[in-house]
């Protein structure tokens, strides 16, 4: 990349730097914190449901009549859903008011929790899955683009970070909660206790937020302008690095913590708690930070991350350097969601339910991606194939957004965005 391009980031970074595109000339929206906190709520709803076969695999296997890879399939359904519902669910609703768009996916969470615990068969739990990769692509693609409305333009990081907080509570409760409800009364059980959350959500959805006539009216054509924007191109690549790096590391480091480290299932167990907790510190730090600049949010977190990574590679045997750097690569990753949303809003304000479905697309595909070649690296070259996967991903990452990533820009006034 040139000069050029950094100006053109530049430019594009300016059109946030003005007046909020939510507001009128000379006035600041109220904030709306508890609808920002139904959506806090939907997001834990949505991934708490994601995350629950993980820790429930087994025995829905063993219940449905079908190997535990075969059940696995619910969890690349919903991610593949996922991939293709975030562009599309803003470009077909588009013509809809936005409290109604939400409503509608908190009831296909609804409805897919019922099946899941109606499921007698694979086809329906796969059916299930599908209504969920639908609502959750749907939702991340719009939820930067509603922050955005609800709260004034400086508050908008903070509550971004609110909202992602439903991702570290989920992370921290579904896999053991999911895990101990099932042993006690069978794994429909936990589905049951996450369709009692998506009904609260919908109750909480209803009360709280206000309506939300269309504004960005997303087209292909809208979308293909999007991916001309030097700002969009530089985070969507940010993206591919940053967290597919992730994923090829952390997807497998189970395996290094088994086979390198040589810890117990029990001790196992424990750090990946602690990986939890720190995710949800480390998304209220990433929040503060991205506050005054996203781009410093995501090259913390990066930079973190691929220390974190070199230290397994070089004292993976060490349970004390295993735990540590897992919690707090737990901590670092909590700063890339609430950073790259912030930069994705700030780089397309007037298109931003368009570039939010990109950016979760992306996403998905970073994570298939960085999970494949992770477990390539895992099969040729043993279990630190996902740390030296994850040291390279992110040092790219890290690097290309600290070079190219938004930065305060002046405004007509002479003044300088606060961020």
């Amino acid at each position: 990349m040139t000069s050029s391009c950094q100006d053109c980031i530049a430019a594009d970074a300016g059109v946030f730097a003005g007046a909020s595109p939510t507001a009128s000339p000379g006035s600041t929206p109220a904030a709306r914190w508890p609808a920002v906190t139904s959506l806090a709520l939907g997001v834990f709803g949505l991934v708490t449901a994601e995350f629950l076969p993980a820790s429930l695999l087994t025995a829905m296997a063993s219940d449905l009549g079908v190997s535990p890879g075969a059940a696995g399939q619910s969890v690349t359904a919903t991610a593949l859903v996922a991939a293709v519902a975030a562009p599309s669910i803003p470009l077909f609703t588009r013509r809809f008011d936005r409290k109604l768009v939400m409503i509608a996916l908190t009831l296909l969470l609804i409805v897919s929790n019922a099946l899941a615990i109606a499921a007698g068969s694979l086809g329906i739990l796969l059916v299930s899955r599908v209504l969920l990769g639908i609502a959750l692509g749907g939702f991340w693609s719009m939820a930067a683009a509603l922050a955005l409305r609800l709260v004034p333009e400086q508050l908008f990081a903070r509550a971004m970070s609110i909202i992602l907080t439903g991702v570290s509570v989920a992370t921290v409760c579904a896999a053991p909660i999911g895990a101990w409800m099932g042993e006690l009364w069978g794994w429909r059980s936990a589905f049951i206790a996450a369709g009692a959350v998506s009904l609260l959500t919908l109750a909480a959805q209803l009360f709280t937020l206000p309506a939300l006539p269309p504004r960005d009216h997303t087209s292909l054509r809208v979308l293909g302008e999007l991916l001309r924007r030097p700002g969009v191109r530089v985070a969507l690549l940010a993206v591919l690095l940053v967290i597919s790096g992730h994923f090829a590391g952390f997807t497998y480091i189970r395996p290094l913590m088994e086979d390198v480290t040589h810890l117990s299932v029990s001790t196992i167990s424990a750090i990946l708690l602690g990986y939890g907790i720190g995710g949800f510190f480390g998304n209220l730090a990433g929040g503060l930070i991205a506050e005054r600049s996203e781009r410093h949010a995501i090259v913390f977190g990066g930079t973190l991350i691929a220390v974190l990574a070199a230290s397994l590679l070089l004292a993976g045997s060490s349970s004390l350097v295993t735990a540590v750097a897992v919690v707090l690569w737990g901590f670092a990753f909590g700063a890339f969601p609430v950073g790259f949303q912030t930069w994705i809003v700030r780089v397309a304000p007037d298109q931003a339910e368009g570039a939010g479905g990109l950016l979760v697309a992306a996403f998905q595909i970073a994570i298939a991606s960085g999970a494949i070649g992770g477990g390539v690296l895992v099969d040729h070259v043993g279990a630190l194939g996902g740390p030296g996967f994850a040291a390279a991903a992110l040092t790219l990452g890290s690097l290309l957004t600290l070079r190219y990533g938004p930065r305060p820009v002046r405004t007509a006034q002479g003044g300088r965005d606060a961020r």
